[in-house]
């Protein structure tokens, strides 16, 4: 096990933007799959309703938002911004990248460090594990990271996994600050497995023979080859063997038990792995927030929405965590994480999106 230790890096703000369209499963699905099949997927899930973006709207539209809300809240000018991630499995264009499209939006200055991290499930701990690296080695003192995903859009309408889903947004203010909480980290990954959730066509690798056609395919879902494909079973038990492991790892070597931690932030896949991860680990449920069941699985960004869904407007307070993100690549990581509550803003809702940068087909 590699790990990774940084410090004098503090998070001073979190915030998380979902669109205002609402989706109660029961509601949406029943037509679709039979009101018992929405009923018992979501009573083995947890998910019952979530958020979907609009027609035009897409993720960095969601993590635009949050930015914008959180650097307004924090009363933090964009040009003291040095480095800008973009941590998601989704992207506006297949080319340019994400980032420079929302360094231009947030007003950013030019010289900033700009990437995108093309990571789904797992996104929020290998972005912060890479703005930390990035602010340690170089002379940058405040970073953006913004993670989101919009799995929405490339689930087909009659693939049954499109119940467990639902879109976010969320931005993080990081920054060098003197005697900050060492950061520790370990991460994984595994890609022998990359078939076990992914998008076949869209890109360089499926170029002759993908079809948008939706046909039935062999696990009983209709889909088209520009359509996620997840593996249940697969990730299941990968979820629930795999992370578990570099956990109790990762705390064997840092001499760590349950009552380090004031909270296990779990990646919000599923409530019984959430459960049964937390049971492994030692940790009580009351230490182990839950916010998949009215936001359903939002991919890297469900561990930032399940911070603003239980801290946001509590008692000011310090938080010591153990976080664990795990999802398509595979890829799962583990670290811990501090934060102040008072640093963390309630989630909003949104429907705007960037009119400028939508193509229409009688442009040039």
């Amino acid at each position: 096990m590699i790990t990774s230790e940084f410090h004098n890096i503090r998070i001073s703000g979190i915030c998380c933007a979902v669109p205002a369209k609402r989706i109660i499963n029961q509601e949406e699905y029943s037509e679709r799959f039979g009101e018992e099949t929405v009923r018992k997927n979501s009573s083995l899930t947890g998910i019952y309703e979530s958020y979907v973006c609009g027609e035009y709207q897409t993720v960095s539209d969601l993590c635009f938002e949050a930015a914008k809300k959180l650097l307004e809240e924090k009363e933090i000018d964009p040009k003291s911004i040095d480095v800008l991630l973009f941590c998601s499995y989704n992207r506006d264009y297949i080319g340019p990248s994400t980032c420079y499209v929302l360094q231009y939006r947030l007003g950013l200055p030019m010289d900033c460090i700009a990437l995108d991290i093309p990571i789904g499930c797992s996104g929020f701990v290998y972005g912060l594990y890479t703005m930390s690296a990035l602010l340690t080695t170089s002379t940058a003192k405040r970073g953006l990271l913004m993670v989101g995903d919009s799995t929405s859009r490339y689930s087909a309408p009659l693939d049954k996994n499109r119940m467990l889903f639902g879109d976010a947004g969320a931005a993080i203010v990081v920054e060098k600050k003197e005697a900050s909480p060492t950061i520790r980290f370990a991460l994984r990954n595994d890609g022998s497995r990359f078939r076990a959730i992914i998008t076949p066509a869209g890109a360089d690798r499926m170029v002759e023979g993908a079809s948008r056609e939706r046909i039935l395919q062999a696990d009983g879902n209709i889909r088209s080859d520009y359509d996620t494909t997840m593996s249940g079973m697969e990730v299941f038990n990968f979820a629930i063997t795999d992370p578990p492991k570099l956990i109790m790892e990762f705390m064997k070597k840092y001499n760590y038990t349950s009552n380090d931690f004031d909270y296990l932030l779990l990646h919000q896949a599923n409530l019984f792995i959430i459960k049964h991860l937390a049971k492994k680990l030692k940790f009580p449920m009351d230490k182990v927030p839950v916010s998949l069941d009215r936001y359903g699985n939002s991919s890297g960004t469900t561990i930032p929405v399940t911070i603003c869904d239980a801290f946001a407007g509590k008692e000011p307070r310090h938080i010591h965590a153990l976080m664990s993100g795990f999802g398509v690549g595979l890829s799962w990581g583990v670290s811990t994480l501090d934060f102040d509550t008072a640093d963390v803003l309630p989630i909003f809702h949104t429907d705007k999106y960037y009119e400028e940068a939508v193509f229409h087909h009688d442009l040039t």
